[in-house]
């Protein structure tokens, strides 16, 4: 059977293939990471696959050699027969056999609830020599104690038939078989009982449905019936054990790691707050606890440069080229009114292209980031990005790309963290607060998510939720972020709430950030004279001049194809029109046809200049470029990706109330129509509301405050004049 895939993966496997267990069945495993120590990963029941573990993999494969696979019956392995019974050493066996497959001479093994960490024990106990260490998550060791208090009364009623049953006489035979998908929402949602965890809760399930639910209700022989058996087994474990437990535990009663802690050479950690599945609700906590185990020494303490200098590393999203523009002035303005601050970035293509054109420092680190473009492209349709969902199915990168900027800021001090849009920072941050050791900064363009209508009531459920949860982690954790940056002014908030009973967006915003204006990466003076700046550029001065841009993803393809089509038949009534048409750094120019009078580039790094001085532009609803349009009064069609609730709502809020025109909608953005728009706008001319410069030296002002340093004189310029001169 397939696997379903809930979002990209963070890393793909080094090697994977399938190993043959004894009675001949096929044990699907994947192998990642080269490291000297190899950490192997046993699958959960056959409720779940090898995907349970996400949230380790990329992380742990940096650190040492990791190993996971799908159990019999799980995934891509191959599916007993449901009428046989399940043999007592199966998941011992299955697992030797993909560590003989895979070179494994010995390994630290991890493990949840009883399928996973008890067969980890027999497999200690019987061979010894082969296992190095035990990670035991959510312990459960049989028949040592009762089942857990929650489901007695239903066991009772097991293998009877339940009418319209609620709770956990879910946890029936008749109701599995006849309603498993029911089963699994509420199973999972006893599961993760922490708040906000509709994302763990869906994965859960997704994975809990690629399986055969006659193969999770087969019977199973015991590889000892008896707790005097279970606890001798326990006994001869001669490594040491790492025993995480969630003190929410609604699976396995706690009593069951007490008695493994007991009777074997163990770290015992209760997690507070948590519930069953915590390398999934909790991973940072969970991968650092299980890197610690396994390398067997403290991490390395931080280190300062020899120069002694200030360092800022500047965390910046890549879903979108603007943020790196607006980072780079802000970075530059705050090398300036803090003397000798060095500045390092951890980044991703494509903005890696963009600062070393730049001259910006890029951190070594960034090589192991987990790559967001090809996620967003993998998330795009046509002229359509569901921003809400890519960003939530985003989650194991974003948790491995944490886990990057956390080995880093281990290793090294810095003085101050700024982090524009970086998400993962800031989850996970609240998340383990305990982990921030330098001042933080966040930055943000927009406050909220906000629902689409085509995702109905769910989706506005979602939203809420989330919102909901990011109110918390900053009541909770008030002085985490030491200044909130708003990247605009206060009447650029939209006008919202952040859910049903949650507070007002623009109320909250004003309360927690403080406002930077509008961060332009460009002197607007220097773009006063449009036909100068475009004759430098070698561009006819006297042939109307349009420009087609799309942003630093690969979503923007189809308006692309449909805005040449509208040139090719705007030709026909305008035959001295050109056009650029840019395809930025991950469409290939080459996949459009030569029309007349049109020219295709890729990156272009100078754009703005090209912006500035440009007739019409045709462009997607992404804030940067309609904000550049709108400082140099330049006419431009904007065309939101169809679901994108930050440039449907956020951005379109924005351009409103400087007097931009309304969005075009692209369902309606004919070949056809398209051409008529851009004839009737070619000779519109633009009178926007002016767009105050000084945003970068207002940003870095905050931010040099942080540091403990006051503003230069001069360091807040509220004119086009004054921002030249800092400029």
């Amino acid at each position: 059977m397939a696997i379903t895939e809930t979002g990209t993966r963070a890393r793909q496997p080094d090697s994977s293939g399938h190993a043959k267990s004894f009675d001949g069945l096929r044990i699907h495993y994947e192998v990642f990471g080269g490291g000297p120590k190899t950490i192997v990963f046993i699958p959960a029941n056959s409720i779940s696959h090898s995907r349970l573990w996400k949230a380790q993999v990329h992380y742990l494969a940096r650190h040492f050699r990791v190993v996971t696979f799908d159990g019999r019956g799980q995934g891509l392995s191959d599916f007993p027969d449901p009428k046989g019974t399940w043999p007592a050493n199966a998941r011992v066996d299955d697992c030797l056999a993909v560590m003989d497959a895979t070179g494994t001479d010995a390994a630290y093994l991890a493990g949840i609830c009883s399928d996973g960490v008890f067969p980890s024990v027999c497999l200690a106990a019987r061979h010894p020599d082969r296992v190095l260490g035990i990670v035991a998550i959510g312990t459960g060791l049989p028949v040592v104690t009762p089942r857990h208090a929650n489901r007695t009364a239903a066991m009772a009623v097991w293998d009877q038939p339940v009418e319209n049953p609620e709770g956990w006489f879910k946890f029936n035979e008749h109701h599995i078989r006849h309603h498993y998908a029911d089963f699994l929402e509420f199973f999972f949602g006893e599961m993760f009982p922490e708040p906000h965890s509709t994302k763990q809760v869906e994965d859960a399930i997704a994975y809990g449905l690629d399986g055969d639910v006659e193969v999770l209700l087969m019977d199973e022989q015991l590889a000892a019936s008896t707790k005097e058996e279970v606890e001798a087994l326990c006994r001869q474990v001669q490594c040491p054990v790492l025993i995480v437990q969630g003190d929410r535990d609604n699976c396995q009663p706690i009593e069951r790691s007490q008695i493994l802690a007991k009777l074997t050479d163990s770290r015992y950690v209760l997690l507070e707050g948590a519930g069953h599945i915590p390398m999934a609700r909790h991973p940072v906590r969970v991968n650092r606890l299980i890197s610690e185990f396994v390398d067997g020494k403290p991490p390395a303490r931080r280190a300062r440069p020899k120069n002694g200098a200030p360092r800022a590393l500047l965390v910046s999203s890549p879903i979108g080229l603007g943020h790196a523009w607006r980072d780079v002035a802000i970075a530059r303005e705050l090398r300036r009114q803090v003397p000798g601050l060095e500045v390092e970035w951890l980044a991703q293509p494509p903005l890696t292209t963009l600062l070393a054109a730049c001259g910006e420092k890029v951190h070594p680190a960034s090589a192991d980031l987990a790559p967001e473009a090809l996620h967003v492209d993998a998330e795009s349709g046509r002229h359509r990005l569901h921003a809400f969902n890519m960003l939530r199915r985003m989650d194991e990168i974003l948790c491995a790309n944490f886990m990057v900027f956390h080995d880093v800021v281990s290793r090294e001090q810095f003085d101050v963290w700024i982090a524009d849009e970086g998400w993962e920072i800031d989850h996970f941050l609240h998340e383990n607060p305990e982990l921030k050791t330098s001042p933080y900064v966040w930055m943000s363009d927009f406050v909220g998510y906000l629902p689409m209508p085509s995702g109905g009531k769910r989706e506005a459920f979602l939203t809420a939720d989330y919102n909901a949860e990011m109110l918390e982690h900053i009541a909770q954790h008030p002085g985490l972020r030491d200044v909130s940056i708003f990247i605009g002014e206060p009447q650029d908030v939209v006008s919202a709430s952040f859910g049903p009973g949650l507070p007002s967006i623009p109320e909250w915003t004003e309360r927690h950030f403080k406002f930077a204006g509008y961060v332009l990466p460009f002197d607007p003076t220097a773009h006063a004279d449009a036909s100068s700046t475009r004759r430098e550029l070698g561009y006819e001065a006297d042939k109307p001049l349009i420009v087609a841009t799309v942003g630093g993803s690969a979503v923007g393809v189809h308006l692309l194809h449909r805005i040449v089509d509208a040139f090719r038949i705007l030709r026909d009534s305008v035959p001295d029109a050109r056009m650029l048409l840019v395809c930025g750094p991950r469409i290939d120019p080459g996949e459009f046809e030569p029309v007349e009078g049109m020219q295709v580039r890729g990156y272009v790094h100078d754009l703005s200049r090209t912006l500035a001085s440009c007739d019409l532009a045709v462009v997607q609803g992404g804030l940067s470029t309609t904000m550049e349009l709108v400082t140099n009064q330049r006419p431009f069609i904007y065309i939101p990706l169809r679901d994108h609730f930050e440039q449907n709502f956020h951005v379109a809020n924005r351009l409103r109330r400087y007097g931009a025109p309304p969005p075009t909608d692209y369902d309606e953005a004919t070949p056809e129509r398209l051409a008529a728009e851009m004839r009737e706008r070619l000779g519109a001319g633009a009178a926007y509301e002016a767009v105050t410069p000084g945003g970068a030296a207002r940003a870095a002002e905050i931010i040099a405050a942080v540091l403990g340093h006051q503003a230069h004189p001069g360091a807040r310029p509220t004119s086009a004049a004054s921002f030249a001169r800092r400029a």
